[in-house]
């Protein structure tokens, strides 16, 4: 009876956190407004069916593979393909999330410094750059 208790109380509290996460997760992308920017930037109203879609699918399938030890070997254009799409997604969430809060201005104009915010933007965007390549060049080992 212990067992069954201890089960249900698993059950219960991995379903509790996983609603909070998700709430959290979605709360995120709600505020930050990815979703319907992307659709207005690329003028693809027709294709919000295919955005919600891509979200929920890929929430679920990283969820999956976080938890369990199932791996996919892929060749390496594909590989290359999937670590395209990681960066792009994050190069946006932290791009959205800069422009929700408008972090970059503010803090240049305070150091007196607005004039070189391009110059602040390329050494981000180039050590973004260089930071991934050397990640996935020298720590991923290639199936």
């Amino acid at each position: 009876m212990s067992e069954l208790i201890l089960i249900s109380a698993q059950i219960l509290i991995g379903l509790g956190s996983g609603l909070v996460v998700g709430s959290g997760f979605v709360a995120f992308l709600t505020v930050l407004g990815i979703i319907p920017r992307l659709i207005q930037l690329s003028k693809s109203h027709q294709s919000l069916p295919a955005y919600q879609f891509s979200v929920i699918i890929g929430a679920l399938l990283g969820t999956y593979f976080t938890f369990t030890d199932w791996t996919i070997a892929l060749p390496l254009p594909l590989l290359s393909l999937w670590g395209l799409l990681h960066g792009i997604f994050i190069g946006m969430l932290a791009a959205a999330l800069t422009e929700v809060l408008n972090v970059f201005p503010i803090l240049m104009k305070r150091l007196g410094i607005d004039k070189e915010l391009l110059w602040l933007l390329m050494a981000i965007v180039i050590g973004k750059i260089i930071g991934s390549l050397f990640h996935w060049l020298l720590f991923v080992e290639i199936i």
